[in-house]
């Protein structure tokens, strides 16, 4: 076991976990350098599917969601039940995906709906509190104690992908998931008639509501959506991360970082700033120690995508990206 990034404890094989023994400048090899950006990617792909849907959200409805990160613990708790009740992994993740959408739709249903006229400070304080709900929800149910999920069968090994690069096949299988979906939610608003109400509905909420279109209905599904994506990326990252009571809550911090500089309600914004925040994180954290000394360095590297954030806001106040 080692001491995970996101504040938590988690096993060596973690994408968050750094090495025990830094290497040195000398020492750098390439295999290294690809291991590096492999785990980059996969941290920024699972950020992405936490942070697509608070930009999703806000995009559509104009509502600042802090409680995205509870959905992504909520997708890990819901799948490990599941998988010791149905004793398949391929079932327990598909169930706990839809339990979550579902979590996601009474949320709205019964909380959100009430915040859409409400200044974003009342929207930011009702959702953190129904993050602090959750936490103690699943202290209730599961205990205190964290849950470790075994690695999908077939996927356990590692697969060749240069001269003396081995991969573990199952975070390949995480990015590649995340791809996956990421490439169906832009057909979802791009090449479906649902998409178009979604983003009229961005744009022109009174409009399309003049047209006989069930306005509520819509945001339902959206808020929904969010949910479920952010529960991928909690089922997905659980063989990996222990799933325990505010696991979500550091996915959001690193989250709401994407969010600030790609560009609140931008989809596109939000791919490219969760994979430069993924660069910043995986690559300062080793690097920076090498070449600053380990005082400096890690103090420098734990700081390096707020330091991004704050220069982004310095030359484009609202983001690099407009909303959706």
């Amino acid at each position: 076991m080692t001491s995970c990034r996101l504040g938590v404890t988690c096993p060596t094989h973690c994408p968050h976990a750094l090495p025990t023994a830094l290497p040195t400048r000398t020492a750098m090899s390439t295999s290294l350098l690809l291991e590096l950006l492999f785990n980059s990617v996969q941290l920024a792909l699972t950020l992405y599917l936490v942070a697509v849907g608070v930009t999703l959200v806000f995009g559509v409805m104009n509502l600042v969601n802090l409680s995205q990160g509870s959905m992504f613990m909520l997708g890990g708790y819901f799948s490990a039940a599941a998988m010791d009740w149905t004793g398949s992994w391929v079932d327990g993740a598909a169930i706990g995906l839809v339990a979550v959408g579902v979590v996601g739709a009474l949320i709205e249903f019964f909380v959100v709906r009430n915040l859409y006229h409400r200044n974003h400070l009342d929207q930011v304080l009702a959702t953190f509190g129904l993050m602090l709900f959750f936490n103690e929800i699943v202290v209730i149910v599961w205990g205190r104690e964290p849950l470790f999920l075994a690695t999908p069968p077939g996927l356990g090994g590692s697969i060749h992908l240069a001269p003396g690069f081995f991969y573990p096949a199952y975070r390949l299988a995480i990015s590649g998931t995340a791809l996956v979906a990421g490439l169906l939610l832009y057909l979802l608003i791009t090449r479906t008639r649902v998409g178009m109400l979604i983003r009229a509905g961005a744009e022109q909420r009174r409009l399309i509501e003049a047209f006989g279109v069930n306005i509520r209905l819509l945001y339902t599904l959206v808020f929904s959506l969010g949910a479920l994506l952010a529960g991928l990326g909690g089922v997905m990252t659980a063989p990996l991360l222990p799933v325990q009571t505010g696991v979500g809550d550091s996915i959001l911090i690193e989250v709401l970082v994407v969010i600030i500089i790609g560009g609140l309600g931008s989809l596109r914004g939000a791919l490219v700033a969760s994979l430069s925040v993924g660069l910043f994180e995986v690559f300062g954290h080793l690097l920076l120690p090498i070449y600053l000394g380990p005082t400096t360095g890690n103090a420098l590297a734990s700081m390096s995508i707020y330091i991004a954030m704050a220069a982004v806001l310095v030359w484009r106040p609202t983001g690099l990206f407009r909303s959706i």
